[in-house]
């Protein structure tokens, strides 16, 4: 019985992985332009600051994604002004005693599955803007810029969502 529930279990995280976008034609992910802010450390004044840059970067490109219609539109905004979204965040880093820079890049990277006001993404190689603060080894903030589901004027509200637990759940739930 136990070796029929972890076969199970095997199957349910390999199809869960074929369903994403990591495995599945990249139509999906290829819709969004995603945001990732790591921060220099995970010390608490790296954390601390990360979130006051993130304000700030999210203030300054808030209305420059506003006015874009297409994603690759966003992309090109965003691609043009690397250097006034370091400049940003720069600023905020001195402002709050910090020595270290910042790096911002746009390229593709992995996210996990993850659901922003509602609407689920899922795991997958998205376009996104990076931010890394100093050595960008610490815990990070990411949301998505395209289309604008951080850039509403709300806080979203993240809720970390995994298709293989959804699985497991609903395998025990049929008993």
């Amino acid at each position: 019985m136990k070796k029929g529930i972890v076969i199970i279990l095997l199957l349910a995280a390999v199809a869960g992985i074929v369903l994403t976008c990591g495995g599945a034609p990249q139509a999906d992910c290829a819709a969004y332009l995603r945001i990732h802010i790591r921060a220099n450390s995970d010390g608490e004044a790296d954390q601390e600051v990360k979130y006051r840059v993130r304000d700030g970067v999210v203030e300054y490109l808030t209305p420059l994604v506003a006015s874009c219609e297409t994603k690759e539109e966003a992309v090109g905004t965003i691609g043009r002004r690397l250097s006034a979204i370091e400049a940003v965040a720069e600023r905020i880093l001195r402002e709050n005693g910090f020595s270290y820079g910042a790096r911002a890049s746009v390229r593709e990277e992995q996210f996990p599955t993850r659901v922003y006001e509602g609407e689920t993404l899922p795991a997958g190689v998205y376009d996104a803007l990076i931010l890394e603060l100093g050595a960008g080894s610490g815990d990070n903030w990411w949301c998505v810029v395209y289309p604008p589901l951080c850039f509403t004027g709300g806080n979203a509200n993240v809720v970390y969502k995994s298709k293989i637990a959804e699985i497991i759940r609903a395998f025990f739930a049929r008993g």
